[in-house]
């Protein structure tokens, strides 16, 4: 991705945003930090789920709800980081939320019950999505286009680093010095993650262009973006499409501990291969861009996913649990994955120039709610073998790509 010679005005004709002060990858790699940061705080702490369970008195399935408090407060607050990004700037709201994701992060390092750590798990869910949210907006506030996709695909590919890198530095904690050492460390790199955006971040919204907070507006806006046919739509292919990746990561600690025999610190056996394909697949994404459409693009995902979902069926039908067969499939799916995610990312926000963070809100509302629904109802329920998982992930597609499908025909996408 080029850096750009002049300043880049919306498409309808608003002020220039300002030139970022660094180079195109280092901005690429400070979105996808703040992005990372939710879904690291779940990752670092799955191989740590037994230690919790024995030190604070709880129940597996309490454990469990640790992480659905999360993703719960995390759907929830996604739905407004938007709205207030588009009232108050793009690089406030992300200062005051690491600060608050912060703080939360020190009460879990110092629960002393699981109630207790059932709540500061909903405080960090309440500020975690501002980072997946505001870059979003913060994207289609600099760039359109094929160069629109191709940052997105470059910070889709510099956070698949983070699921692939969590799980192993959580587990060398835990190891080492035991599960408050996960929220320890979460501090640390959340205050680092601060300075970072406090000096490299631009503010990329004019005042000018900054939306009301008054009730009746917010109302007419939530209900225009959320009552859209093919918003909805989009959301819920890309929603669909993750859940079936996604069941796997909240399915972590039974999958790899239980059906696979691999120890606490061998969950990378489950994330590099899941993380490998995510960085392919937005490699992939980010070098069509331009070349092919991106209804063609959408297309070879799918295909690519639901190749991937059919082998790992077969192959769960045909073999007893096992490394490395069991984990094979994931690097194929999430490498068409990431392959269609970048596009239906884009329709999802495009009909909304003028609300882009309320869109990114409502699209980050939709899939972490559905994504809590995950945690709580899904992945218990069909953990108990890896051909339950499988047909899980075969399901989640399917209806993903009718969702996909029914949106094409809603805007008789070309390609």
């Amino acid at each position: 991705m080029a850096r750009r010679t002049s300043p880049k005005r919306s498409s309808t004709g608003g002020c220039p945003v300002p030139e970022t002060k660094r180079s195109p990858r280092t901005f690429a790699l400070l979105l996808a930090s703040m992005a990372a940061l939710g879904p690291f705080s779940i990752d670092t702490y799955l191989p740590s789920f037994h230690d919790i369970g024995q030190d604070l008195h709880a129940t597996p399935i309490q454990v469990q709800q640790t992480l659905s408090a999360y993703l719960l407060a995390f759907a929830v607050m996604t739905l407004w980081h938007g709205a207030l990004a588009d009232r108050f700037g793009r690089r406030r709201v992300i200062l005051v939320a690491l600060a608050l994701f912060g703080a939360a992060s020190v009460g879990c390092a110092f629960a002393t019950s699981i109630e207790q750590l059932w709540l500061w798990r909903a405080l960090q869910g309440v500020t975690a999505g501002a980072g997946m949210v505001v870059t979003r907006a913060i994207v289609r506030d600099l760039f359109d286009g094929a160069a629109a996709q191709r940052l997105i695909s470059h910070i889709t590919m510099m956070f698949a680093l983070a699921p692939a890198i969590a799980p192993l530095i959580g587990g060398w904690l835990q190891t080492w010095f035991g599960w408050r050492s996960v929220f320890a460390f979460l501090v640390a790199l959340t205050a680092t993650l601060w300075i970072a955006c406090w000096k490299l971040l631009p503010e990329t919204l004019p005042p000018e262009k900054r939306q009301s907070l008054h009730p009746a507006y917010l109302g007419k806006a939530y209900w225009n973006v959320l009552s859209s046919p093919p918003f909805l739509l989009a959301c819920g292919a890309l929603s669909l499409n993750f859940a079936g990746f996604f069941v796997y990561v909240l399915s972590a600690p039974v999958f790899l501990m239980n059906h696979l025999g691999v120890p606490e610190t061998g969950f990378l056996w489950l994330f590099g291969p899941a993380m490998g394909g995510l960085m392919l697949g937005s490699w992939l994404a980010g070098h069509l861009a331009g070349k092919r459409s991106p209804g063609t693009t959408v297309k070879l995902g799918y295909a690519v996913m639901a190749g991937a979902a059919l082998a790992n069926v077969g192959l769960n039908l045909a073999l007893p649990p096992g490394l490395p067969w069991s984990v094979m499939p994931l690097f194929a799916y999430t490498l068409g994955m990431s392959l269609a995610m970048p596009n239906l990312t884009l329709f999802a926000l495009d009909p909304f120039p003028d609300n882009r963070g309320m869109a990114a809100s409502c699209q980050t509302f939709l899939q972490s709610g559905f994504n809590s629904l995950v945690a709580a109802l899904i992945a218990p329920a069909v953990w108990g073998s890896t051909l339950s998982l499988a047909l899980a992930m075969a399901g989640l597609l399917t209806l993903g790509l009718l969702a996909a499908l029914f949106y094409r025909r809603s805007v008789l996408l070309p390609g």
